[in-house]
């Protein structure tokens, strides 16, 4: 391993409130991958861990004045770095330095972006490892293709690539989701490979509620990002169902059609508007 030179690398770590754990990743990075460039994107931490990164002379430190979110940070770190291959992981543990040359070979193999796919020990809870699940059965199902971890953070990319994409990114959790339906929106081939996360160092930044909250952002987003009539169609049928079988019932028992009736199939017919426009929109702004 110490053989190999990885000029062409760069590895970027979002960084926030992870002193507890990012001096052991550092040091396992930098004994693995000489010559990769390794950026830390300090997204203002308040517990030193700046300090603790300024021990690496060869490790360069970005810092946020204040915290933006791990997407900013992600956005920071893609526009520092110096090569044409960019690895993402995360700073507090969980993600085994030793699993970056696996999504490496997959980029060496032509492949425009490799994920670690984690499998289900890997999740922190069962809720968690419920919702993933459900997010990679919608995206499968959107992309055609069996999508293995849609969410995860570790992945290598060509830097040129997802540079095209950085406006589309928001500056909180939700990255993977975005630039993974990205790239497959615009026919880059993607590559999972299967990892084991290990229990993360300190507490975790994402509370229930506000997981919950990005739990329904990212459906959403799944749907309107690939292909908006995909995802409105089946609602729009399920209400003019609705409708129709108000309709009938009401009909039968009182000879009647009734507002809520109504209702049901004027909102058929609008998420169905809905549903195209969103279509042409998506296929012009992609184009």
């Amino acid at each position: 391993m110490n053989d190999v030179n990885y000029n062409d690398v760069t590895i970027i770590i979002p960084a926030k409130n992870e002193a507890i754990s990012i001096e052991v990743v550092l040091s396992d990075l930098l004994s693995r991958y000489r010559g990769a460039e390794v950026i830390v994107v300090d997204d203002g931490s308040t517990d030193g861990t700046d300090t603790i990164v300024k021990k690496f002379d060869s490790v360069v430190l970005i810092s946020h004045k204040y915290s933006k979110g791990n997407g900013a940070a992600i956005k920071t770190g893609a526009q520092s770095a110096k090569n044409n291959v960019v690895v993402f992981m995360d700073g507090d543990g969980q993600h085994s330095p030793c699993d970056v040359e696996k999504l490496l070979a997959e980029i060496h193999a032509g492949y425009d972006m490799a994920v670690g796919a984690r499998n289900s020990v890997s999740q922190a809870s069962i809720g968690r490892l419920l919702a993933n699940k459900l997010y990679n059965k919608l995206a499968s199902w959107m992309v055609g293709f069996k999508v293995k971890d849609l969410t995860s953070g570790l992945r290598a990319v060509k830097k040129e690539l997802f540079l095209k994409y950085l406006f589309m990114l928001p500056n909180k959790f939700s990255y993977p989701t975005t630039i993974t339906m990205a790239f497959f929106k615009n026919g880059h081939s993607i590559s999972y490979v299967p990892i084991t996360a290990n229990k993360r160092d300190g507490k975790s930044h994402i509370s229930p509620l506000k997981d919950g909250i990005r739990f329904l952002i990212i459906i959403f987003k799944v749907g309107t990002l690939y292909s908006p009539i995909k995802f409105f169609l089946p609602i729009s049928l399920i209400l003019a169902s609705a409708g129709f079988i108000n309709y009938y019932i009401s009909y039968s028992a009182s000879g009647t059609f009734t507002n809520m009736s109504a209702l049901l199939l004027l909102a058929s017919l609008i998420v169905c508007l809905f549903g195209f426009i969103g279509e042409q929109i998506t296929t012009l702004f992609y184009k």
